[in-house]
């Protein structure tokens, strides 16, 4: 159903891009409330303390390393209608965004009639994929030319602040309820920043992403 009535959350550095785009979501949407939120971290914890809709992501934004973190964000909140706006017309990009579970690649240049009809595809409950993209099938080449874990690891080598802060008390041995405590921050949004690391660390385990996170802060 395309006016959902309900709460949308905008992550993106550009200001003035989430300006435009809260408003298409307010008139043309019915969204009742719309949220706005600068970096991966605080589009975390936002999400982590509401019950939102839509959430809408920049792959260019500060903390957003790779794919890996929109999968973690698909996991951990399976009703989120969860869409890529972007600048980056990157084949690869939308491919790999496709491969982490996002409902929608819309590349900003398709300008505001071609934005609009993109979300409501989204919302209609349909998989958004740019005329650019011939089709779902041309992931397995990309696959195949270049395996995602592969790319995923090049790009997971940076961890964002917070992430960085939890794989430290993980270390430590502190639990999720813990770490919530010491950080000032929802348990919920713990869960996701652990989904994140267990992805960018290719672990399955806590004590192995513990063991994992002694070796990369003992090298720096």
């Amino acid at each position: 159903m395309s006016a959902r009535n309900g709460i949308a959350l905008i992550a993106d550095d550009d200001e003035f891009f989430r300006v435009a785009l809260r408003s298409l979501l307010l008139r043309d949407f019915c969204f009742r409330e719309v949220v706005e939120v600068g970096s991966l971290d605080d589009a975390i914890e936002r999400l982590g303390g509401g019950e939102f809709d839509l959430a809408l992501f920049d792959l260019q934004m500060p903390g957003m390393e790779g794919p890996a973190n929109l999968r973690a964000v698909r996991e951990c909140f399976p009703a989120l209608v969860v869409g890529v706006v972007s600048a980056s017309s990157n084949r690869r990009d939308i491919l790999l965004a496709l491969e982490a579970g996002v409902h929608g690649y819309i590349p900003k240049g398709v300008g505001v009639r071609g934005l609009t009809a993109a979300l409501r595809t989204i919302l209609d409950g349909e998989v958004f994929v740019p005329p650019s993209v011939a089709s779902i099938d041309a992931l397995e080449e990309t696959i195949t030319a270049q395996p995602i874990a592969r790319m995923e690891a090049a790009s997971q080598q940076a961890l964002t602040l917070r992430q960085s802060e939890v794989l430290q008390l993980v270390v430590e041995g502190k639990s999720n309820k813990e770490i919530a405590r010491k950080l000032q921050l929802a348990e919920g949004t713990i869960k996701v920043h652990m989904a994140a690391l267990f992805r960018g660390l290719g672990v399955t385990s806590r004590s192995a992403a513990a063991v994992a996170g002694a070796k990369i802060l003992a090298r720096r």
